[in-house]
């Protein structure tokens, strides 16, 4: 079994935050592979089914993002699923708008949702699903930049992301990862991104 977290903080509130976007990302997978209906389990709304032939669970937890480990490690340690097939969806700052990278293990370069699952009985070495929403341009800002809606510009590069995550899925359930990666930016080419600076936080 695998399991596709996506990050993110629950309640309508935050639902079209820039943080959000991993709940968008598992939202649309869920959608397109007909996923059973969100139940509330591992302190998180999840959803069973299969990819493409590989079974699934799908994972938002509610915890808020800074306690997203005590979700993702309790399903996890339930199922008996190794890191290596853990993927987590969430958004990446240090990416342009529309980017996309996949790695496996590594730092939480500043992201609470990742340090908290990294801490978890998890631990560091899981797949993660990097989603680019930009940079707001200082440090200072990045708080309410993240914790802001996208804005309407956004809506055409990220509803080609989110499609190209899903159609290119059978290559991530495979363990596929660099393939993953490729499709989907082929799918949903950053070149093709308004190269505008992101809005400060505020103006989303």
């Amino acid at each position: 079994m695998l399991l596709i977290v996506g990050l993110g903080n629950p309640g309508p509130k935050y639902a079209g935050n820039r943080h959000n976007v991993g709940f968008m990302a598992v939202d649309a997978l869920a959608r397109a592979f007909s996923f059973a209906p969100w139940r509330k389990r591992f302190q998180a709304e999840a959803a069973e089914g299969a990819i493409d032939g590989v079974k699934t669970l799908l994972l938002k937890p509610q915890t808020f993002m800074n306690e997203s480990g005590r979700s993702v490690g309790e399903a996890a340690l339930f199922h008996k699923i190794a890191p290596s097939d853990v993927i987590v969806f969430y958004d990446e700052i240090d990416l342009a708008p529309g980017r996309f990278r996949m790695k496996r293990g590594g730092g939480a370069a500043g992201h609470n949702g990742i340090r908290s699952i990294a801490a978890s009985a998890l631990g560091p070495d899981f797949r993660r699903a990097r989603l680019g929403v930009g940079h707001p341009g200082s440090a200072e800002l990045v708080h309410g930049y993240v914790l802001s809606d996208f804005c309407k510009a956004d809506a055409d590069w990220l509803g080609k992301l989110l499609d190209a995550v899903v159609k290119a899925a059978p290559l991530l359930v495979k363990g596929e990862d660099e393939k993953y990666q490729a499709e989907v930016m082929r799918l949903a080419p950053a070149d093709k991104v308004d190269p505008r600076k992101p809005p400060a936080a505020g103006d989303a």
